[in-house]
């Protein structure tokens, strides 16, 4: 959290939190709400910090504490999906409802009765498009294209709870291809889950399965549904 944006407020910092201190002087150290995280060194999201403890520059804790004013229940977030200006039409009129709803059915195959609590999207997903051209180019030289492939990939951080309400946190990307739109009837659909890999990484695999859809060798796409 930004250490400037909070109530700052005076308090005794907990004694645990001194040797972590040494190692940012000058900086501050972030207290998280472990109702909401069970692990501070995995993902966490902005509104599970309860605030952060001011390090003075000898390394030593100020006693001064800023409070998060973002701190709450986890929301989900897919603004870095549904923000940028492209077109996600392939998917759906609401592309953050359809990811959302098959990544908590991937899981839920996985673990059967997990529920997904809340899911953000942590940075911008890959888009792949595809077309040939439609037509003769109009009077400006300009070509229409006809889209006959997309794909996204989609970086994420969740947190799912499992029947016997063990709470998991969960980061990677989830994949989405879409082959022959130019023919409704014919459209084949896959998606992937893969925990634990980077933007870089998904995207790299993104390009590789865009071309694998659909394929001879390809036997477990289906209709979308």
């Amino acid at each position: 959290m930004n250490v400037a944006e909070g109530r700052r407020v005076r308090r005794t910092p907990p004694p645990e939190l001194v040797g972590i201190a040494a190692q940012f002087p000058g900086g501050a150290v972030s207290q998280i709400d472990g109702t909401q995280i069970s692990d501070p060194d995995g993902y966490v999201p902005p509104e599970a910090i309860v605030g952060a403890w001011v390090v003075g520059p000898d390394g030593k804790l100020t006693g001064e504490f800023v409070e998060n004013p973002r701190h709450g229940p986890v929301q989900d977030d897919f603004s870095k999906l549904t923000e940028p200006d492209h077109w996600l039409g392939w998917l759906s009129d609401e592309p953050a409802v359809l990811v959302r709803d098959a990544v908590a059915k991937s899981l839920e195959k996985q673990a059967p009765g997990a529920v997904v609590e809340w899911m953000k999207v942590t940075h911008a997903p890959a888009f792949l498009t595809g077309g040939v051209p439609r037509g003769e180019p109009d009077a400006d030289g300009k070509s229409r294209v006809l889209v006959v492939r997309a794909a996204v990939a989609v970086p994420f951080a969740l947190s799912v709870r499992t029947p016997d309400s063990r709470r998991e946190v969960l980061w990677g990307a989830f994949s989405w291809v879409a082959v022959r739109l130019d023919r409704p009837h014919e459209r084949r659909d896959r998606t992937w889950l893969d925990l634990w890999i980077t933007p870089e990484r998904a995207e790299e695999l993104l390009r590789e399965r865009v071309y694998t859809v659909g394929t001879a060798h390809e036997d477990e796409s289906s209709p979308i549904g």
